[in-house]
């Protein structure tokens, strides 16, 4: 545990890297994966890799049977985890082992009723001690959210908190206000799922949000390509999120060993459009 803690607490927040970002100009990088698939093995390999291919902020989502945000690509991700036995004890396990390898701060994803199954209380005592730096709980409302928040807030973990196209200006101020680490915001309206191109809408949500707080913004769904995350950029986002992409790569690779090598190279072709000289 001692090890534990040491390699952790040299894990910059996500509040301190996106400010270390932001005071060298850059974008934070921000894939997303589920692990357990296709195993955990690969899930561990994939993080190194996602690591040292330039990402900031890795998104790790624990697979779950109901996926209400996630469309059919993470959902047959998810399908495919819990079909291979992926266990919340398991995914810790690899956690606890990868972690302490890797320099960036990982964001744990999952759905509400999982942490209730442990307990708000232990849930958040437990991720933090294998070094979990962030959590983003999609299906909870921002009213909801009080004893989460306080129990992430004991723990040093930061709560993600989400805001929609839909979503009315004062709810979204609200929103800002209690979210920690970033503001997740969700380019499109529906399930997350890579898509031809970004809606314009999303300019304009950066802006709204930007005249509201300091925070930083993260803009995710629907973002599969080198240009829609130069483009992320050029509006002004803080964070860049890649998901559905990332996920069908890893997924529906012929082997592993693949789906890891195609990893790397699509990682880097996006964290390349994200370099300073490359923005417009």
């Amino acid at each position: 545990m001692d090890f534990l803690s040491v390699s952790s607490s040299t894990t910059l927040t996500i509040s301190e890297t996106f400010t270390k970002l932001k005071s060298q100009g850059k974008v934070a990088f921000i894939p997303y994966i589920c692990a357990g698939d296709p195993d955990l093995s690969t899930t561990m390999e994939a993080l190194k890799i996602l690591d040292r291919s330039g990402s900031d902020i890795i998104e790790l989502g624990m697979p779950y049977s109901d996926p209400l945000a996630d469309g059919s690509v993470i959902q047959a991700a998810a399908t495919r985890a819990l079909a291979k036995g992926t266990k919340f004890d398991g995914v810790l396990s690899m956690l606890r082992e990868v972690i302490p390898q890797i320099s960036c701060p990982i964001v744990f994803f999952t759905y509400y009723n999982p942490i209730l199954k442990q307990g708000t209380k232990n849930f958040m005592s437990t991720i933090r001690n294998v070094g979990i730096r962030g959590l983003v709980v999609p299906d909870v409302p921002l009213e909801e959210t009080v004893i989460l928040r306080e129990e992430a807030a004991k723990n040093n973990i930061e709560l993600v908190l989400l805001t929609t196209p839909t979503t009315p200006r004062r709810r979204m101020e609200a929103i800002a206000k209690a979210s920690e680490g970033f503001i997740y915001l969700v380019s499109s309206v529906g399930v997350t799922g890579a898509r031809s191109s970004v809606s314009a809408r999303v300019q304009t949500l950066l802006q709204d949000l930007k005249q509201i707080t300091r925070k930083p913004v993260a803009v995710g769904f629907g973002i599969s390509k080198p240009d829609h995350v130069k483009q992320m950029a050029g509006w002004g986002a803080d964070g860049v999120i890649v998901g559905s992409a990332i996920v069908k790569i890893l997924g529906e690779a012929n082997s592993p060993e693949q789906g890891l090598k195609d990893l790397e190279n699509f990682t880097r072709s996006l964290t390349k459009s994200l370099d300073t000289d490359a923005l417009p």
